[in-house]
């Protein structure tokens, strides 16, 4: 094995592990807390991970670049974030069927205010030990970043084949997860603080502020708060996709059916759609320019949504399967392609900056607020009622309400956003982005 294909497999198991952690609970953590009695708690869970993204990766991003290498970094918060979630897990397992939300949120969020940074991280370390090591980050980090969410797709398949997916097991399953990943961590090889370099900036910049003043451009304003409303998207099926499949179980016609017992593995078929649609973005931005990549992403929502609040595991889990293959669409064109214009259409002094606008905007602001506002409409349509069709119903009236909103979306941002850079769309960026079937150069760092 030559140095070069060493590198990229040690770093590939490092991606793996990265969003296996992650992988372990996302999609079934719903399922476990509405199986004791937490479901009107749902989406807090969720939007926690928003808040703690508008300041937690900054914060540990400025101690990991001026005063502890990456890596080690890295390690920590694993470490820190590991036990925590196995404090989760243990109370979780201790409590059965008597949890109280109070310290299982305590310390979920705990863990995820430590885990969340760690995303960033990894890539940083992988950035920098391809730089290291002559090679074109361009071309080299796709293929690793790919096994990021093949470790996130088995980690599913884990927790759903073990009967973990209904259990604080999950739990468990991703703070050992978290440990493995911190010994990891210290083999690889070291990132260089940049010590005085950067004591030269200033707070605001080192916590990306300064990108704020891209709102001054009217377009770009008009962008980046169409990509917060998409946002209000993101993390809805991730807390509530699981635990509708399974309600079908009270049902007598759908209680014995593939899905219902495999709700988690029925999911996974999202993410191996991303696999798949990530390949696809440099083309149609190349042919198409961002106004319709996007279009297509938020159709895609309205699909995702429709699909589930018109579907079931029976006869109609065809179109489930359809939900979940238009997810790559939906979330990759998504976050890759705007990643990709931010920074097609910032300067190199503020690039950076401006990438961590586009996740507050999005994966912040948009998914904190859209997880808590699913919570209601949740909360009115489905667990006011009793279990059992009349449940059901209340499920698909959710999803086609929230199908409603990203039509609503969907049409005004066609009808304001102008995209004045389409007949330059071929720019040699995107065309070297096609070259290398890149997702994204620094965006990508938040995308399962």
């Amino acid at each position: 094995m030559n140095n070069t294909l060493k590198l990229k497999t040690r770093l590939s198991a490092l991606g793996f592990l990265e969003f296996a952690v992650w992988g372990a609970y996302l999609t079934s953590m719903g399922a476990y807390l509405g199986g004791v009695g937490l479901a009107e708690k749902i989406g807090w869970f969720y939007a926690v991970q928003g808040i703690v993204s508008i300041f937690m990766p900054a914060l540990v991003g400025i101690v990991a670049d001026r005063w502890i290498q990456a890596q080690k970094m890295l390690s920590l918060c694993h470490v820190l974030a590991g036990a925590f979630m196995l404090a989760a897990g243990i109370y979780g397992l201790h409590a059965g069927d008597n949890v109280s939300f109070a310290p299982l949120f305590a310390l979920y969020t705990m863990s995820v205010a430590f885990f969340m940074p760690t995303i960033g991280l990894s890539n940083s370390v992988a950035y920098t030990a391809l730089s290291k090591a002559g090679l074109d980050t361009v071309k080299h980090f796709p293929p690793v970043r790919v096994f990021g969410t093949v470790g996130f797709i088995c980690a599913m398949l884990f927790v759903n084949f073990t009967g973990f997916q209904n259990t604080p097991a999950q739990l468990v399953t991703s703070a050992v997860l978290s440990f493995l990943l911190a010994i990891y961590s210290l083999t690889m090889p070291s990132c260089p603080t940049a010590g005085k370099d950067a004591d030269k900036k200033s707070l605001s910049e080192a916590l990306g502020l300064k990108a704020f003043a891209l709102f001054k451009d009217k377009q770009m304003a008009i962008f980046f708060i169409f990509s917060m409303l998409l946002g209000v998207s993101l993390q809805i099926t991730n807390g509530f996709a699981n635990p509708f499949i399974q309600s079908f179980g009270s049902v007598a016609e759908y209680a014995d059916t593939w899905g219902v017992h495999n709700a988690n593995a029925l999911i996974s078929l999202s993410q191996m759609s991303e696999t798949l649609c990530i390949l696809l973005i440099p083309f149609f931005l190349r042919r198409y320019g961002i106004k319709v990549v996007m279009v297509m992403a938020m159709s895609a929502w309205v699909f995702r949504f429709g699909f589930f609040g018109l579907g079931n595991p029976g006869s109609g889990v065809w179109l489930f399967i359809l939900s979940m293959i238009v997810y790559g669409i939906a979330f990759d064109f998504f976050n890759v392609s705007g990643s990709l214009y931010v920074d097609k259409k910032t300067t190199p002094d503020i690039r950076s900056s401006a990438q961590g606008l586009f996740m507050i905007m999005t994966n912040g602001i948009g998914a904190t607020v859209g997880t808590l506002v699913a919570q209601q409409v949740i909360n009115h349509n489905v667990l006011s009622r009793p279990a059992g069709m009349a449940q059901v119903e209340g499920w698909h009236t959710s999803w086609l309400i929230f199908a409603g909103y990203a039509a609503v979306v969907t049409i005004l941002f066609l009808i304001i956003f102008k995209d004045s850079d389409k007949k330059s769309a071929d720019s040699d960026k995107l065309a070297k982005a096609e070259a290398s079937t890149e997702g994204t150069p620094e965006g990508m760092t938040e995308i399962i």
